[in-house]
């Protein structure tokens, strides 16, 4: 790389008298983070969590960007107001937006600007806030917490408690984490969770840490509960035997009550303080990634010997499958040593029996239905294409299903030697959407992501759904995926920009499900990624 990475920078965002958008409550804002380098095309780096029903939010999702000293990296903050489901922006509320450079933010650590609308006029007196800071300590601290006795604050039904955990700054208490809601319940238990050292508290064990307890309530009016003050040092005292235990104070009902001995008991069980690899680590550490390709040949794309079919391929010898298949493949085959790639078709009828088929090889050849290099992977599509009929239903499942069997034997690895990526090219239009749900519940237990690129102008609400970023994404019979594995991007989104803005934005939560998948099953680097 010519580029040398100097470092990583973990950003987070806060905002202050928001746009009111909503008729009888308040504005559910969600952040997100564009990205900008030579050119100036934008492309999305990732979002925050949604806030509901507030117009001072303080987002817990932190942004974690690696910070180039000699390359201008353009920053769009952008706060929309989120009425819906959809992935796409575009028909939420805009509520105002900050361009700025990454040196602006790292050289200030606080900037505070006021909101802008498109047309570069006050939000309102809406204002961003963000801080940056260098990420010198990669550890994560595991947590299992749970309270009992906690004060009930409202009057039908219970307290709904979760907790905030604040890291101390210069300026200040800083979100670091919040967990879910427990709805009704005054010895409530949350899920595990992890926190970086880094946002918790930079690393030294010795920092003090706020914790605070609320009573959510919907309309964004959430009660405090108590608050407690800590360190990590006491924090990894814990064990399930001995658990280490905190009182809830609520300061102004301390002053009120004669007698008042707090507002409930945090008990945490335990805290476990882990070195956490990065995908970086696990590739120079020896994993290998294997890509899996799967082109769409159903019948919905048109004739591709018509201009306008989706397959039509251009006197310049280009169509959007095969752009998109390049610019994902480019980046993805420097991390894959064999640069042997899997090429498969699905939704045609192919000869010589022309049976309908949902995981056939481009090349014709199941015994090895390898191409060498993404040149390999674009000569095997042209020469397949007028050799098939297209054809359907769109079905995804058999495809996926086939990967998942590969990354399934992986599973039997002692360390992070495998990780399966699956790309499927679509138009869009899916058959078997129930099959293909638990098809992905089930591979989100194994070493493998899917990314799903959708062509041509086609509704895509179906692959949003998919793309479980606004929730986890469950079976038709209920069962959740144990982590979000698809990536989802409308090609259509990228038709002018740079053929790298494409892999930028397709691959930029690949590396965070790399790590996160190893780091669950508690799986190393084959071998050590910095020796010394």
């Amino acid at each position: 790389m010519a580029t040398q990475c100097v470092t990583k920078v973990e950003l987070t965002v806060s905002c202050e008298n928001l746009l009111d958008k909503d008729i009888g409550s308040k504005s559910d804002p969600l952040c997100v983070l564009l990205m900008s380098s030579s050119d100036s095309q934008w492309y999305e780096v990732g979002r925050t969590e949604k806030v509901q029903n507030c117009l001072c939010p303080k987002f817990a999702k932190k942004f974690v960007i690696d910070y180039y000293f000699e390359i201008v990296q353009k920053l769009k903050f952008g706060i929309y107001d989120i009425d819906n489901k959809t992935v796409d922006l575009s028909d939420d509320d805009f509520l105002g937006q900050l361009e700025c450079t990454l040196g602006q933010v790292v050289s200030s650590k606080r900037l505070i600007r006021p909101l802008v609308l498109k047309n570069n006029t006050p939000a309102g007196k809406g204002t961003i806030t963000i801080s940056a800071e260098e990420i010198k300590d990669s550890r994560v601290a595991n947590f299992e917490v749970e309270a009992r006795k906690l004060d009930n604050k409202d009057f039908f039904g219970k307290s709904d408690p979760y907790l905030e955990f604040y890291k101390q700054t210069a300026t200040g208490w800083q979100l670091a984490h919040r967990t879910e809601v427990v709805n009704n319940n005054l010895n409530p238990t949350w899920k595990p969770f992890r926190i970086p050292l880094q946002s918790l508290c930079g690393g030294d064990l010795e920092k003090p840490i706020k914790v605070e307890c609320y009573d959510y309530d919907n309309d964004g009016s959430h009660d405090l509960i108590g608050t407690f003050e800590t360190t990590m040092t006491r924090f990894q005292q814990a064990s399930r035997a001995s658990p280490a235990e905190f009182e809830c104070v609520n300061s102004k009902k301390k002053q009120k009550k004669k007698g008042y001995k707090n507002s409930g008991v945090v008990s945490v069980k335990k805290c476990e303080v882990v070195k956490e690899y990065t995908f970086l680590d696990y590739i120079m550490g020896g994993c290998q990634i294997n890509f899996t390709v799967a082109i769409d040949f159903t019948g919905s794309n048109g004739d591709p010997r018509s201009p306008q079919s989706l397959h039509y391929i251009s006197p310049q010898g280009v169509n959007e499958y095969l752009s998109a298949t390049w610019s994902v493949g480019n980046v993805i085959q420097d991390y894959d040593s064999d640069k042997r790639f899997p090429a498969f078709g699905f939704g045609a009828q192919v000869p010589p029996t022309w049976q309908v088929s949902h995981e056939f090889p481009l090349n014709f050849n199941p015994a090895d239905p390898f191409c060498v290099g993404i040149e390999g992977v674009v000569e095997a599509y042209r020469v397949c294409l007028p050799q098939v009929k297209l054809y359907g239903p769109t079905n995804f499942s058999p495809i996926i299903n086939h990967v998942a069997c590969f990354a399934k034997q992986a599973l039997q690895q002692t360390t992070a030697s495998q990780y399966f990526v699956l790309l499927i090219i679509t138009d869009g239009v899916i058959t078997d959407m129930d099959d293909t749900r638990s098809a992905i519940v089930n591979a989100s237990r194994l070493p493998m992501s899917i990314i799903i690129i959708g062509v041509g102008g086609a509704d895509f609400t179906a692959m949003e759904f998919l793309d479980g970023d606004d929730g986890r994404l469950r079976s038709q019979t209920g069962e959740a995926a144990m982590r979000d594995i698809v990536q989802f991007v409308p090609y259509r989104q990228f038709q002018n920009a740079p053929s790298q803005a494409l892999a930028q934005s397709v691959l930029a939560e690949l590396p965070q499900q790399v790590a996160s998948f190893f780091s669950l099953f508690k799986l190393k680097p084959p071998h050590d990624p910095n020796p010394s």
